[in-house]
């Protein structure tokens, strides 16, 4: 929820536009900041009413492009160019101009939100092959898979000796105190 209300933001900015008053007592008169008070002006001003109500939305990279050339063009400040396009968050316009720097269009486009998954996806089964017959194989594929044939049988009857060489474990006996 909003921490303040469209009701209370549109008396704010009846307030200040009745009176002679600046930003800054408007402000200090309601308990808020003054550039606060700037910002719903500027929003009321360009939208009306409709700017100061609650507003969730996501932009694609051409609407973020448009923004960020126009601020440039008419040499605007977020401030500004935020009341201008109804954006929430002027500061928004700064990471924006910056990823756009950076990485150009591209990085204009929307991101996953939240925190990157720790735990990576995992990745698709792979199409059995079909088992080849022996008659198809090639012969360096057949001395292939004996070699590994012989390798791995030579692993577990290894793996098998050393088991039995090993004695149990031996079982210890409580201690009482």
């Amino acid at each position: 929820m909003s921490k303040h209300s469209r009701a209370f933001k549109q008396s704010v900015v009846e307030f200040y536009l009745r009176g002679n008053d600046g930003y800054g007592k408007v402000g200090a008169e309601f308990g808020i900041d003054h550039s606060t008070v700037l910002k719903w002006v500027a929003i009321y001003e360009a939208h009306g009413v409709a700017g100061l109500s609650k507003k969730f939305s996501s932009y694609d990279a051409e609407f973020k492009l448009s923004v960020l050339k126009r601020m440039w063009e008419d040499g605007l400040s977020c401030r500004q160019t935020a009341a201008l396009f109804n954006i929430r968050n002027e500061g928004c316009l700064w990471d924006l101009e910056r990823r756009y720097e950076i990485g150009g269009i591209d990085a204009l486009a929307p991101r996953r939100r939240g925190r990157p998954r720790t735990v990576p996806e995992p990745p698709l089964p792979k199409q059995p092959q079909a088992p080849q017959n022996d008659e198809t194989k090639s012969r360096a594929e057949l001395l292939a898979e004996l070699n590994y044939l012989r390798m791995e049988n030579a692993y577990l009857k290894k793996l098998e000796a050393l088991t039995r060489e090993q004695p149990a474990p031996r079982k210890r006996k409580s201690s009482r105190r």
